[in-house]
């Protein structure tokens, strides 16, 4: 019996090899397998995916194929060659990869989901008269929740980590303004949804690789159940032509088919899709003033002018924050340091890929194809020079205007980077999301007194496991103090 089991594990086993091998073809981009078979370079790809991949530039160019975990992936690395990805929706799926992380992540299965619909729908709720009225609304309560934190103690210093104040704030502001209106729970504490947010989100990159160690999966399944209790949800009462985003979305998918429990379950996919990235962009911004004091006076200088046009001592109308390009250019300089998101497509059918150069390579059907712009153009050097570094004005011309002219191998770039994707899977809700920051940075910098507890710290390094996931998280905390500094 024992010899029977042994040969045909040995069997299995040759077989998986053999259907795990893979050469590479004339015409296909550089295959770097890796020395482990099927797992391949997934254990670099998920420590640390700048590090690898920018290893793998440097050694196959930029496009090559590599394996990780019996998949193969190849990534393209070459701004100027993007759209031949990005403009290729029949070829090339968005989809597919997307539900494996709904699922993954979410536990949540939208099989008739249609992403045009939705799209459609965001667009109606987050651009327009339905963006004036949700910016006012999200002003509302970042100030409510400010006065909240401030209420206790107006005089005294409080201190905190620079990272929890600004995702907590912004995302409790955030739930409340899209979330909390509608809500048959609106009445609960917006802090009990954060805290349980936070465990969640600590936890994502793990869920989307399928790492998770057995006590890290017994967290993630009580969390999530404990996140979707507190996001149960009324069902819609108006039309969605009359109705809110959240009443919408809900019809949208009882229109689709899904199940109550099922909704529940993407109530948490909308919540870290709308309030995952917000927070940590506003950390990093505030941290990158703090230590740069030229680019705090600046972005101040600004923010007084605003206020002096308005005639206001401290907050103008909400139509004076569209013309600041010095501020623009700090928060562009921030994602371009911070945002690392990948930009993936399922290849349905083997296709050829014509690069900018008109180099061109086949790519095989069943694999994937990776864009990962945070490489290339975000800190590539010949388009960004010193791209390590932060400078407040990278995206300021000589007389004060916004710069968008940059170049790679002499040609101007369509893509110079990239927070928000690209083409027609490109961020609907961005508009939103600058605004909330905006008016967040605003808020902390004219109505608090705001310093780091240490005036020589540096700003801590990035957690380079969230490579992939969005807007970076750092690996520490920032300490600082602050205080009312007047009537608010």
């Amino acid at each position: 019996m024992i010899w029977t089991t042994l040969l045909l594990f040995h069997g299995v086993l040759v077989l998986f090899l053999i259907l795990s091998n893979r050469s590479r073809s004339k015409k296909e981009p550089p295959l770097d397998k890796g020395i482990i078979p099927w797992l391949g370079h997934a254990l670099d790809f998920g420590k640390d995916a700048a590090k690898f991949l920018t290893r793998m530039k440097l050694k196959h160019g930029d496009i090559f194929t590599v394996r990780v975990a019996g998949h193969y992936v190849t990534v393209l690395l070459d701004p100027n060659s993007y759209d031949a990805v990005l403009q290729d929706p029949v070829t090339l799926d968005f989809t597919r990869y997307a539900q494996v992380l709904m699922q993954r992540i979410f536990s949540l299965s939208l099989p008739n989901h249609n992403t045009s619909t939705e799209k459609a729908l965001m667009r109606r709720h987050f651009q327009g008269e339905s963006l004036a009225c949700l910016n006012s609304i999200m002003e509302g309560n970042l100030q409510a929740l400010l006065r909240s934190e401030m209420l206790q103690d107006k005089a005294n210093w409080k201190q905190d980590g620079l990272f929890n104040f600004c995702y907590s704030l912004l995302f409790r502001a955030g739930y409340l303004t899209l979330f909390g209106g509608e809500h048959n729970n609106h009445d609960r504490d917006s802090s009990a949804v954060y805290k349980e947010f936070r465990v969640f989100d600590s936890l994502l990159t793990k869920m989307a690789r399928n790492t998770l160690n057995p006590e890290e999966k017994r967290t993630t399944s009580s969390v999530r159940q404990r996140l979707w209790r507190l996001l149960s949800l009324a069902p819609p009462g108006k039309k969605a032509e009359d109705s809110t985003w959240l009443q919408s979305y809900l019809q949208h998918l009882q229109e689709e088919g899904v199940e109550e429990e099922m909704q529940r379950r993407a109530m948490l996919l909308q919540v870290w899709a709308t309030q995952g990235n917000v927070g940590p962009t506003a950390f990093w911004l505030l941290g990158f003033l703090l230590t740069n004091p030229e680019a705090m006076n600046a972005v101040k200088r600004e923010f007084n002018g605003l206020s002096l046009q308005a005639d206001l001592p401290q907050r103008p109308p909400l139509d004076k924050f569209q013309n600041t390009p010095v501020f623009d250019s700090v928060l562009n300089e921030t994602l371009r340091l911070t945002a690392a998101p990948f930009i993936t497509r399922e290849v349905l059918h083997s296709k050829t890929l014509r690069m900018a150069d008109g180099q061109e390579y086949d790519i095989r059907r069943g694999d994937r194809v990776c864009l990962f712009p945070y490489i290339s153009p975000q800190m590539d050097p010949e388009i960004h020079k010193e791209p390590e570094k932060f400078k407040y004005n990278r995206f300021l011309n000589a007389d004060g205007s916004e710069k968008n002219d940059f170049y790679k191998g002499g040609k101007r770039l369509k893509y110079y980077t990239m927070p928000w994707g690209a083409g027609k899977n490109v961020c609907v809700g961005r508009h939103f999301a600058i605004s909330s920051i905006k008016q967040f940075v605003f808020t902390v910098l004219t109505v608090l007194d705001l310093e780091m507890c240490d005036p020589d710290s540096a700003m801590p390094k990035v957690n380079a496991s969230r490579y992939g996931f969005g807007v970076l998280q750092p690996e520490t905390d920032l300490d600082i103090r602050y205080k009312l500094r007047g009537v608010f």
